[in-house]
């Protein structure tokens, strides 16, 4: 047997564990712990494809179906594809399988949403009642009534709709995060629903299952524990790699004793000089190593220290490119040729250095919208993304078929109903849709960018696309005076985020788009978890950071833990290390041959000392970079 033949076979028993677990007639339920690189994917694809040869005539005779659960819509359809379309699997994301669950209890939806609108308006309210006359305040009365608006119309809605991939903008839909909150409290009220869910399907299979809407899981886990003999909750995982704010914390304590723990001790996909960096970043918090293959590289890892003061921080980054070149031989370092993805450890490094800071950061500082905002789904975004965006770059381009394919999609002005109501007019319709693209065209290419907010209301006042609730609001003319706002609020609110994130240009939007499609030199760590690059440079600095979220002077050893630190550790909680850790694990994961780290530090003398005693660094991978 070759190395390469002996490296396939190191996860075999993980592989024959998930085999034996999924068992129609003797299900167990199990956490699959797999690191970066560790072919997760292939071990969920082929235990289905085995499952189906074993038992997949009683799944056609019942009508079950295994449920597999993807965070992406790419990640979907690659598990869809290598299973060749296999009808007794559905393979969803998280939100289209939520949907699925709850689609129909439309009585039961119309008083969630009633009892969470009230409380909505009720939380306005009390501010509205708190804060002072200005531009805030007409954009909260405006907000109350349009929630009023809509909470008066429920019960003249028969049935809701959802779309995971679409906007969710009419009277009769709900938005992602409604989907999700409805569809983990009706699991933990409903028996029937929780009956319905194992009897469709008595094995459901979450990938990235860390990353998954802690009350969504813990929902499920009640289920599982309730009814252990018929439903099997198969997590595929790694806990280093939760990323999202809202994914659960502690998922591996917090399974029962009774379930299987098969781990995946293999990457295949780094160097080992890399693979040995990434064991040391994880070893202060649950030592799983992993190993290389034997036929694996052995790769190139730098770390470039720069004062967090010095003012060309590019040159620095094309400086540290420069050097890698230089050390690997490979040209596709050097600056200009677009051969290095580039990792910022905090998103407003990359918004900064992708230059759509201005349309980000307001949203980013809003908490509840961080998820959304980061895989692009956040309310009101698919209107700047999905509509006005391809329309843009279609009249840029003066492409007409473009230009009439982005408004048939979803503008009033060409819909089905109204043009066959104009009869006659048609022509009249026609010609009003071409002088609002016309229009659009002529704002859009002035000297100066207009802002979003100006475009917004371009669009409104020539019905041009459906303005979504989050932005009407902001339709109308009010105050100018920066003064009359509340920029108290402008962190704590939606109305507030999205004040300040409309005063962005409006070339923003298409950098922002690129960054969170992961087109771009620039990515998230959403974008590239599953995803690997021969080149990667992952740039942190805390003071870039502004927050206290992240910290990479506590992880790298050069800061102290603050009271809230150690109080947080003592209750189990999330600590700005723990978050830091595992971005950088994240992000150093991603290297298929050589990984250059440029760390700002406000004392880089330090910060070498404190690695090279850590162990993550030989002396001779630690280089300065003055300027």
């Amino acid at each position: 047997m070759t190395g390469e033949d002996a490296d396939d076979l190191i996860d075999a028993a993980a592989d024959e564990t998930i085999r034996e677990c999924l068992d129609l007639a003797a299900p167990r339920s199990f956490f699959l712990y797999a690191g970066a690189g560790s072919g997760k994917t292939r071990s969920l694809v082929q235990a289905v494809r085995d499952l189906c040869e074993r038992q997949g005539r009683q799944l056609a005779l019942t009508g079950q179906k295994i449920a597999i659960i993807t965070y992406t819509n790419a990640a979907r359809d690659e598990i869809v594809q290598r299973l060749e379309f296999d009808p007794r699997v559905d393979v969803s994301t998280i939100h289209a399988f939520a949907w699925s669950l709850i689609r129909g209890y439309d009585g039961d939806i119309r008083k969630w949403l009633d009892a969470n609108l009230v409380a909505e308006i009720a939380e306005l309210e009390q501010k509205q009642a708190k804060g002072r006359a200005g531009k805030a305040a007409i954009e909260r009365a405006q907000s109350i009534e349009s929630k009023t608006r809509r909470r008066e119309g429920l019960r003249e809605i028969t049935r809701f709709i959802y779309s995971p991939t679409g906007d969710n903008r009419t009277r009769d839909s709900l938005n992602h995060a409604e989907v999700i909150a409805m569809t983990a409290v009706f699991l933990n009220t409903k028996p029937g629903l929780r009956r319905l869910l194992f009897a469709r399907y008595p094995i459901l299979l979450i990938d990235e299952s860390q990353d998954t809407a802690r009350r969504l899981m813990d929902a499920l886990l009640d289920v599982q524990a309730a009814f252990p003999a018929q439903f099997c909750l198969g997590l595929f995982g790694d806990t280093m790699q939760r990323i999202y704010a809202d994914g659960k914390v502690g998922l591996a304590e917090a399974i029962p004793e009774a379930w299987a723990r098969p781990r995946k001790a293999m990457n295949h996909r780094c160097p080992k000089r890399v693979i040995a960096l990434i064991n040391k970043i994880r070893a202060d918090d649950d030592k799983q190593d992993q190993q290389p293959r034997s036929d694996s590289p052995e790769g190139t890892v730098r770390l470039f220290l720069a004062p967090e003061t010095v003012a060309n921080k590019r040159g620095v980054e094309a400086a540290a490119a420069t050097r890698m070149a230089e050390l690997t031989g490979d040209e596709d370092w050097l600056p200009g040729r677009n051969g290095v993805k580039t990792l910022a450890l905090e998103h407003l490094m990359s918004a900064r250095r992708f230059g759509f800071e201005h349309f980000f950061g307001p949203l980013y500082a809003y908490e509840p919208m961080r998820t959304g905002l980061l895989d692009g789904t956040g309310r009101g975004l698919g209107f700047f993304t999905r509509e006005l965006l391809p329309l843009a770059i279609a009249l840029a381009a003066g492409d007409r078929f473009a230009i009439a394919a982005a408004i048939r999609q979803t503008s009033p002005l060409l819909d089905r109903q109204r043009l066959a109501e104009a009869g006659e007019k048609q022509q009249e319709e026609l010609a009003r849709a071409k002088a609002a693209c016309d229009g659009l065209k002529s704002l859009l290419l002035a000297e100066n960018p207009p802002t979003l907010r100006a475009v917004l209301r371009y669009v409104a006042a020539t019905e041009l696309f459906v303005i979504p609730d989050v932005l009407q609001p902001f339709v109308p003319e009010g105050p100018t005076d920066a003064a009359a706002a509340e920029p108290e609020e402008d962190a704590s609110t939606e109305a507030g985020a999205w004040r300040r994130a409309l005063d962005a240009p409006f070339p923003d939007i298409e950098k922002y788009d690129r960054y969170v499609r992961g087109v771009s030199q620039f990515d998230t760590h959403q974008g590239v978890k599953g995803r690997e690059f021969p080149r990667v440079m992952v740039v942190i600095s805390d003071d870039e950071a502004r927050g206290f979220l992240f910290s990479y002077g506590k992880l790298m050893g050069t800061k102290d833990k603050t009271k809230t630190d150690l109080e947080n550790e003592a209750a189990g909680n999330d600590t700005s290390i723990d978050r830091t850790r595992r971005l950088f694990y994240v992000t150093c994961s991603r290297a298929e041959e050589s990984l250059a780290i440029v760390y700002y530090s406000d004392n880089p003398v330090l910060a070498s000392t404190a690695l090279l005693e850590r162990g993550w660094f030989a002396d001779d991978e630690i280089e300065v970079i003055a300027a």
